[in-house]
């Protein structure tokens, strides 16, 4: 069985379309990230619409020493 660990060769047009979709995907991820960025800001200010289990302090309550 002959694997080949290179990359196949492509002509330039297609190896700009790949490029293209490699670098779209990333710019993807980057807006989509920004956008979750942003929604958490806007519901930071609102506690009461996030549920219970999301919030740090109703994971892991602080234990006072007494």
């Amino acid at each position: 069985m002959n694997l080949h660990l290179e990359e196949p060769v492509h002509d330039s047009k297609t190896r700009r379309k790949l490029e293209d979709q490699r670098r779209m995907a990333f710019r993807r991820a980057i807006e989509e990230y920004a956008e979750q960025r942003r929604l958490q800001q806007e519901l930071g200010g609102y506690p009461d619409l996030l549920p219970a289990d999301f919030l740090p302090i109703a994971r892991s309550p602080q234990r006072h020493a007494a």
